[in-house]
């Protein structure tokens, strides 16, 4: 039976949160969505569907997107926004459809509850859950403040303010997450592999997003800011590294890390 059913567009590096510990816990869970181009026509719901032409013109459930899908015009339900107050995606729901889990964050959470019995992804203990939390919001903090200068990498320009906060972000980030393997351990809470470790790597793959932009970059005078995280954080990326290969994180990872390697993906964040 279908635990949670996630509507996001895709691909969503966050979203993979969700689908690399649900693989782990054997957490049943059904994903539904689109491209970030294709979602302004579709039905923002619990049954999230592409909608008609007809249905496309309709000026009901009308909403205007921000952030990412700032001025379009999106079709959110009564329903959808009654889950969902923020009307963002990922958005997960309960089986029936009456509760909704937001923040990429919150739905790891939720899996990870949801599996607890088959594998102990939020830790062993109250206070191994706790730290995990810690790395949790710390990543949250991390991912919006770089997620300004990952959308200007959608664009012709990526001001410099903007690279400079991201620089600051990712290394106060990357500095806490190589403390926190020192002096040489396997993961970042406790012995054993944690929704802390998923929520890093997928965190991470977000500045991925910076190499079919490197010409870009470099025409800007602004280096790419993840490009030496071996140097200057060598145990966070050999995690990293690590992580990326694992059979329950390469089917979502790999591809996608290939396509963006080789700059060969069109980049949606």
């Amino acid at each position: 039976m279908t635990k949670l059913r996630i509507f996001s567009y895709l691909p969503n590096p966050r979203l993979w949160k969700a689908t690399i510990a649900a693989r782990l816990a054997g957490v049943d869970i059904e994903v539904r969505g689109t491209s970030p181009r294709e979602l302004a026509n579709w039905c923002w719901d619990f049954d999230a569907r592409p909608l008609t032409f007809t249905e496309r013109n309709q000026t009901d459930n009308q909403q205007v997107g921000s952030v990412g899908f700032a001025g379009k015009r999106l079709h959110k339900t009564a329903a959808f926004l009654e889950a969902h107050p923020f009307g963002t995606v990922p958005a997960a729901f309960s089986p029936d459809g009456k509760i909704g889990i937001f923040e990429s964050n919150s739905i790891l959470r939720a899996i990870a509850r949801l599996g607890q019995d088959r594998l102990a992804l939020y830790g062993g203990d109250l206070y191994e859950a706790s730290r995990i939390d810690s790395f949790l919001d710390a990543s949250l903090v991390f991912g919006r403040d770089v997620q300004p200068y990952l959308l200007a990498l959608l664009g012709a320009v990526v001001p410099g303010d903007c690279h400079a906060k991201a620089v600051a972000a990712f290394s106060t980030y990357l500095g806490g997450i190589e403390q926190a393997l020192l002096p040489a351990r396997e993961y970042l809470v406790g012995c054993a592999l944690s929704i802390a470790d998923i929520c890093f790597v997928c965190e991470l793959t977000m500045m991925w997003y910076e190499k079919p932009k490197l010409c870009e970059l470099a025409e800007a005078g602004l280096p790419p800011i993840a490009a030496n995280i071996a140097n200057s954080f060598p145990r966070a990326a050999q995690h990293f590294a690590r992580l990326r290969e694992h059979p329950a994180f390469a089917p979502d990872l790999a591809p996608h890390l290939a396509k963006l390697e080789a700059g060969t993906v069109v980049m949606d964040v």
